[in-house]
This record gives C-alpha cells, structure tokens and sequence, in this order.
C-alpha cells in the first residue's frame, strides 16, 4: 500500500462531487474518477484494477458514509473483497493512520514484500496493517512472487527497468501491480510512466 494522494485540482473537488447513497449513476462516474486517479490500482492492495474486477468506492471511514463529513479525502476505490472484508470490523481497529497522511510511507514501510509499523509502539499503523489485512500472508506471497518473477524478466530479456516496464505497460498494463513494490524493489516509480 502506498500514500494516497488527493489533488487539489481534482474534478471531484473542483464540480464539488459528492456521494449520493443508492444513486448507482452518479456513484459510477464518481468511481470512474477516482480509478483514473490512483492509476487504476487498487488503494489498499496496490494490485492493478481491470474492467473485469469488482471493485467499490470505498469509504475509508465507514462511520462518515451518509453523512455530511463524508467527503472526498474518505473516498477511494478498492477491490471488492478488500472492501467486504473491512466494513464490519473499523470500531476494533481505532486509532487508525489515515491513507493520506503526509508521513504516511515513513510509518508503514515496504519490507521484501511485507508491510510493516517502522515503529513497534505505532498503533494507527499497526491498526491499519490488521484492518486491511495488509499482512494477508496469501497477498503477500503474491506480491513477492511478482516482484521476483519481473526481477527474473528483466534479466532474462536484458533490459533495463525502464525499459522492461515501459514496454510492459505498451502490451498490456493489466500486468502491472504492486507500484509500491516496484519502487521499493526497482528504485524507479512506475507511476511516472501511467
């Protein structure tokens, strides 16, 4: 998971868009601009997000959604199941750290494919790691395995890291996941070339 960002010339913030509960239209071209946002990866696994994933407009806090508070800095898009499998446990995991907070990256730390508090005694990172499963050990494999076979690519082809994404991103971007990972394990931020 990386930071999140919200921009300030977002359409969302710029046309004053907002949520609207059980409106499906409104709601999808709300979703539609955010995915556009975050690149189309999901805001919590970091993984590639395709036409055909389910995904949602996630609340981050759930207690704000129908609410005036709700507002753009709570919404994100996300996996279906990530969002599932959050929704009924956000009062067990309080004080959390929020996805955009500026120090963000500096407390929860990518570690060889693991997300981990850079402080043992940060209870918001730690609440978040546990609230989004972040520590999942099937997602996390997944992550290292991916890390490890375009490590593997790139060699094999003898191509620079530039290079190997850039044309893996011309074939086909749904092969991109993990940008964080990427950056972590590559030292190149591939979110410069989406």
């Amino acid at each position: 998971m990386r930071k999140s960002l919200k921009p300030a010339d977002s359409v969302i913030r710029v046309k004053n868009l907002e949520y609207i509960l059980g409106n499906h239209k409104n709601n999808r071209k709300l979703k539609e601009i955010l995915l556009a946002e975050q690149k189309n990866f999901c805001a919590y696994t970091d993984e590639y997000i395709s036409r055909t994933d389910a995904c949602d407009v996630e609340h981050f806090n759930p207690t704000l959604k129908d609410t005036l508070e709700d507002n753009y800095e709570n919404w994100f898009v996300v996996k279906h199941q990530w969002n599932n499998e959050k929704s009924y446990k956000w009062e067990n995991f309080q004080p959390i750290l929020h996805p955009v907070a500026s120090d963000f990256e500096e407390r929860l730390i990518y570690l060889t494919g693991d997300y981990l508090a850079n402080d043992n005694n940060d209870k918001e990172t730690k609440n978040l790691i546990s609230l989004l499963n972040l520590d999942d050990p099937i997602l996390a494999d997944k992550r290292k395995k991916y890390i490890a076979r375009k490590q593997k690519e790139i060699t094999s082809f003898n191509l620079t890291v530039i290079d190997f994404f850039t044309i893996l991103i011309g074939e086909d971007v749904c092969q991109i996941s993990y940008p964080r990972a990427i950056k972590e394990e590559f030292g190149f931020d591939i979110l410069q070339l989406l």
